[in-house]
């Protein structure tokens, strides 16, 4: 097994050369109707920030498709050197109730994963610091890297323990006991995360521009949104990128909008931008997304049953490792992610056809076309965007259109309206 590793290994360096240059070298052209419209990046950017934003957009590229398979890597590395057995040993020996073994098996892995992954995270934080994308601190940055990694080993622990007790209790049918408890738990963490989750991250409060929060709260009641308040959350001590967005279920359902957008954009591209986030809301996207997400994970954990058998059972012994044993979850892990990477052109799709709805909802609802536009170009200076990405990119990594479609279609929507 460890021979099978360092051929994957070997194979994934060859693929990080390979896409590295593929991703460096490509130059998609901006296609012939664009030049010179309001959608031709040259029209709202100067030479300085279209140089930025090229270099920046490579270089996130390239870190997506390096670190996507990593992740796959240290599942291989844990399981074919005997990593993950061991932990899930010591783990036992530590302690016999079964949670708290779960909860020190999760907390090794997270932390070899951390270990690992850490020189991508910090490179990529580098990066968006040299662009001036983000302006944190160092101090700050791991402060949020480290609470993301106890909320996610918290959440990952109750997930793992629920899943392996399931594994023993019913081998077969475990997957679908699983997707059924995941249902309420999705609820759950949708409406605890506005009031818990969120503010471990950044400070919000009532927005303090009391005539715009009229507006914004007129615009939520004319979308039928039962929002109360609109908050306004500390983002300028760390990014200079702009955001806007609804977020949680039923009474913690919050409208969000981060203090940078705030001051670089005008009332109406404000209004612009809520009425967009709205128009998710008022068009049951966010119903829609829940609905599809739940099927998907039915189908997904359907599979990885499938598959996660299959492995056992062929390569069980080599591994010294059975179907309901902790130190087997990295298999379920490298399953579900290798699933969700292949499912996220699909869903990128449907959520790239949800944002032109918005788009398109939002300009009936403001009927100001030009603030939409105006806005669209602002997002691509502050972001370094790439308004016209490869293929490629657009298929894995797109969950909005790209600006240059995204400007056009609103544009000739505005157009249709006014006739």
């Amino acid at each position: 097994m460890k021979k099978v590793f360092f051929s994957i290994l070997i194979m994934y360096l060859l693929y990080v050369l390979g896409i590295s240059a593929y991703l460096f070298m490509v130059d998609t052209p901006l296609p012939a109707e664009y030049i010179g419209s309001e959608a031709d990046p040259v029209t709202f950017m100067n030479q300085e920030q279209l140089t930025l934003a090229t270099e920046y957009s490579k270089w996130r590229n390239v870190i997506y498709f390096i670190h996507t398979p990593m992740e796959w890597l240290i599942y291989l590395l844990v399981i074919c050197f005997g990593i993950s057995q061991f932990f899930a040993r010591w783990s036992q020996q530590v302690s016999r109730f079964r949670f708290i073994q779960t909860a020190l098996y999760v907390l090794l892995l997270s932390i070899i994963s951390y270990i690992i992954v850490f020189p991508i995270k910090f490179f990529s934080y580098s990066l968006s610091k040299h662009y001036g994308i983000t302006i944190q601190g160092f101090e700050s940055w791991m402060k949020d890297n480290l609470i993301g990694f106890w909320v996610e080993a918290l959440l990952l622990s109750v997930v793992v323990y629920v899943i392996m007790l399931l594994l023993s209790k019913s081998p077969k049918k475990w997957w679908l006991y699983a997707w059924l408890l995941s249902i309420p738990f999705t609820l759950f963490l949708m409406f605890i995360q506005p009031v818990l989750i969120d503010p471990l991250y950044n400070d919000f409060y009532p927005i303090q521009d009391k005539e715009l929060e009229q507006e914004i709260l007129q615009l939520a009641a004319e979308a039928d949104i039962p929002a109360e308040r609109v908050y306004e959350v500390n983002m300028s001590e760390k990014t200079n990128a702009l955001n806007a967005y609804v977020t949680g279920v039923g009474s913690n359902l919050r409208i969000v909008l981060w203090d940078t957008t705030l001051e670089r954009l005008s009332n109406e591209e404000v209004l612009f931008i809520m009425a967009h986030e709205m128009g998710h809301y008022d068009l049951g996207h966010l119903k829609q997304l829940l609905v599809g997400m739940i099927a998907l994970s039915f189908v997904g954990l359907f599979l990885t049953s499938k598959f996660y058998h299959v492995i056992i059972n062929n390569f069980g012994k080599q591994l010294q490792l059975k179907h309901n044993e902790l130190g087997s979850l990295p298999i379920l892990l490298l399953i579900l992610s290798l699933l969700s990477f292949a499912a996220s052109p699909m869903s990128n799709v449907i959520s790239r056809a949800y944002e032109y709805q918005a788009d398109r909802y939002a300009i009936e609802l403001t009927k100001d076309a030009d603030a939409a536009i105006t806005t669209f170009h602002k997002l691509s200076v502050e972001g370094l965007s790439d308004v016209n990405p490869p293929g490629i990119v657009k298929l894995f990594r797109y969950t909005h259109p790209p600006m240059v479609e995204r400007i056009t279609h609103i544009r000739k929507h505005s157009e249709k309206l006014n006739k």
